[in-house]
């Protein structure tokens, strides 16, 4: 059996809206909110609102084994071209690999859908094969963090939209890696944008989703690259005193990162904007806060600061007898950091 070239989240997308379905959508890995949309889109789309009373099922993995899943899947719908069977968490089906049994011969009038999310797999065994032969096999892979202002920047594109890059980094600092909590907010952005506007602006995010435009950690990130001592103060103190949206191990992580792409720059031969974007896995746009960033800090004083930040991160988890608050902490930290 020939394998399938591999399927990305928006060739299945355009397929399902095209009314092409597949007997099966196996959804595997890390990112469930590809695998959710996907899913949702199945459940609520392929068949009306009548021919769901009798031909949709959705079952969890905890509840059935594959038998049942089987069982379920063979199946013939009634008045309606199919039947369609959601398996959800089905990465709690120990037996999962029986599936096979199913997915050698599926039925073209059932669309069996299994979300095996956080777990993908064995290549190397039979359901692996058959389903990537007879059905779509999607996995869907984490996106790091430091590309997700990118994949913000493109989903807005697809829905006609823009986003200022710093706008992006902001929602990316305050919401982490949680696609689902992104798109939520980024929706709720869209919805408030005023007239005859399709771009979404760090101001316009500051007022519609609680995210200060001056006091994040992007901002913090900026400061210390430009050595304003002032500005860096002033936004650790606004750290210090709402210390719940603004938790200390994020702000270290993020210098963290900082420091080491800095140090990369350093040892980097070709310092072209492409390349540096590409190396940093930064966007074009930031590139001159690290040229800037890398003059005012030799790679000596960025390995000093990788280590000083390694040494508060500790301290912040109560290595050492003295306590001492949070933000003062920081701005100790920060102190040195930038002398």
């Amino acid at each position: 059996m020939a394998a399938k070239p591999k399927v990305t989240f928006e060739q299945i997308m355009s397929d399902l809206k095209n009314k092409s379905y597949s007997p099966i959508y196996f959804l595997m890995g890390e990112e469930s909110y590809f695998i959710d949309e996907i899913s949702d889109y199945i459940e609520d789309h392929v068949l009306t609102k009548e021919e769901k009373d009798f031909n949709q099922i959705v079952m969890f993995g905890r509840d059935v084994d594959a038998a049942t899943v089987i069982n379920t899947a063979k199946r013939f719908p009634m008045m309606s071209p199919y039947q369609v069977v959601i398996v959800k968490e089905a990465q709690n089906i120990k037996d999962i690999e029986t599936l096979a049994y199913y997915v050698e011969k599926p039925l073209k009038s059932t669309v069996l859908v299994v979300d095996y999310k956080y777990k993908t797999l064995d290549k190397r065994k039979k359901l692996y094969k058959l389903v990537e032969s007879n059905g779509v096999l999607f996995e869907s892979s984490k996106i790091y963090e430091d590309k997700i202002p990118e994949w913000i920047g493109k989903y807005l594109k697809s829905h006609h939209y823009t986003v200022d890059p710093a706008g992006g980094r902001m929602l990316v600092d305050f919401l982490g890696d949680d696609l689902s909590k992104i798109v939520n907010a980024i929706n709720k952005l869209i919805l408030t944008l005023p007239a005859n506007s399709n771009n979404i602006t760090p101001e316009h995010i500051e007022k519609n989703i609680g995210i200060s435009k001056d006091y994040n950690n992007f901002e913090l990130q900026k400061a210390i690259a430009q050595k304003n001592v002032l500005k860096a103060n002033r936004i650790i103190d606004h750290f210090s005193k709402n210390p719940s949206s603004n938790p200390i191990v994020l702000t270290f992580s993020i210098l963290y990162a900082f420091f080491n792409k800095i140090l990369l720059y350093h040892y980097m031969n070709d310092k072209s904007q492409y390349k540096v974007a590409s190396t940093l896995k930064i966007s074009p746009f930031f590139v001159k806060d690290y040229e800037l960033a890398a003059k005012k800090y030799s790679a000596r004083k960025a390995v000093e600061n990788i280590s000083l930040l390694r040494e508060y991160d500790l301290k912040s988890k109560g290595k050492g007898s003295v306590s001492v608050p949070q933000g003062e902490l920081l701005k100790e930290l920060v102190f040195k950091v930038m002398h």
